[in-house]
């Protein structure tokens, strides 16, 4: 059971990084800097994925258009 409340106590190496960054900077930028950090590890897959498919993407939106 201890393993198992370690493991999902741990957090991305992003958040802790800004966590330990927010006591020397202080309390109002914590929650702007952990945000700005959450958005940019959830946009890296999809901008990826968009580069991948965008071929399908664009055929698939036009499929959509004619119907």
């Amino acid at each position: 059971m201890f393993v198992l409340v370690y493991a999902e106590a741990q957090g991305c190496s992003q958040c802790k990084l800004l966590a330990e960054q927010s006591t020397e900077v202080g309390e109002a930028s914590f929650g702007s800097n952990i945000n700005m950090g959450i958005l940019y590890l959830m946009a890296v897959p999809y901008i990826l994925l968009f580069l991948l498919f965008r071929k399908r993407i664009f055929r698939f939106f036009k499929a959509m258009k004619t119907q």
